[in-house]
């Protein structure tokens, strides 16, 4: 079996995921960037059954639906979570150990994309989410 392992910058967050990840993308969204630093940030998802954190789990912020996970001592942002689908964690690529390991396979919302940052990568551009909601919700 494969561990997938992860972390923030001072090692107070540490976390394993023990399958295989189903999810894989960027997304361009304003929210994304603001909370990551970045003009686009990606993520590897993984089901929440399969993750086992080792010390703290870090803290959140975010409204309903909607947390993001942080470590409070060094700032590193960790993880997505929607209560939509709570049974799926959605971590940055930056706090996984070996994020080369985990090439995205979809832009997401696209429609907000930073007209001078555009990967030409021919890979699926998705107006709005990637991952997939209940019905009729679509942020």
């Amino acid at each position: 079996m494969t561990l997938h392992t992860g972390g923030c910058r001072c090692g107070a967050i540490r976390f394993k995921a023990s399958a295989e990840p189903f999810y894989t993308s960027y997304c361009h969204c304003s929210d994304c960037r603001r909370a990551s630093g970045a003009p686009v940030a990606a993520f590897v998802g993984f089901y929440a059954a399969d993750v086992r954190y080792e010390g703290a789990t870090g803290a959140t912020y975010g409204t309903a639906p909607v947390k993001r996970s942080f470590c409070a001592t060094c700032g590193a942002p960790i993880a997505y979570m929607d209560e939509r689908i709570a049974d799926q964690i959605f971590f940055m690529l930056g706090a996984m150990d070996a994020p080369e390991n985990y090439p995205p396979r979809v832009h997401g919302y696209v429609r907000e994309e930073l007209p001078y940052f555009h990967l030409d990568d021919g890979l699926p551009r998705m107006e709005t989410n990637t991952a997939p909601r209940p019905e009729g919700d679509i942020a």
